[in-house]
């Protein structure tokens, strides 16, 4: 390093601890999220009791229900109207939460999805967008297989570039209220 470089640095150091003088340091304030993988939500009812919801879904891998293989992935429920689908596809719905199943095995991938649909219905969330990724093309091929199995799944479609393309999906799921 040059002399000339070197006092620059200096100067520049002696110009900033005078600007900063009368600042404090700020307090690490950032909020760390727990993973929420295989806890089991719950809710009281009337008498403050818990009640365990079933968060676990059967998906079975003998079943393999009626899915498009032209064009991109996608699945409607015959009694959804088609254009959902198509919005799903444009992007028009923007994904209410994401679950990532990047290395996890097929066991795992079926709790996570079925925690997921849960979480879905318990919060209100419509949307979901859930990655799946491309590797050994394992579960790129068996989440929609799940996901066709699921009677709270309305349809899903081939996210689009910006929510990763071919290596993931949106989800529509209905939203029942469970507390009637």
């Amino acid at each position: 390093m040059r002399k000339k470089d070197k006092m620059d640095l200096e100067e520049e150091s002696i110009l900033f601890r005078r600007v900063m003088y009368d600042t404090r340091r700020f307090v690490q304030d950032t909020i760390v999220h727990r993973s929420s993988r295989n806890k089991v939500y719950q809710r009281k009812d009337k008498k403050n009791q818990p009640v365990k919801r079933e968060s676990s879904y059967y998906f079975s891998d003998e079943f393999h229900p009626l899915i498009s293989t032209e064009g991109a992935l996608r699945y409607i429920r015959n009694d959804v109207n088609r254009y959902e689908l198509k919005k799903l596809c444009r992007g028009d719905y923007i994904p209410d939460i994401v679950l990532d199943l990047h290395g996890l095995t097929q066991v795992e991938a079926k709790k996570e999805l079925s925690a997921l649909i849960t979480t879905c219905n318990r919060e209100n969330f419509y949307c979901t967008h859930i990655i799946h990724g491309h590797g050994k093309n394992i579960l790129k091929k068996k989440t929609p297989l799940w996901l066709a199995q699921h009677p709270l799944v309305m349809a899903f479609h081939q996210a689009p570039k910006q929510f990763g393309g071919s290596a993931a999906l949106l989800v529509l799921i209905e939203v029942i209220d469970w507390y009637r």
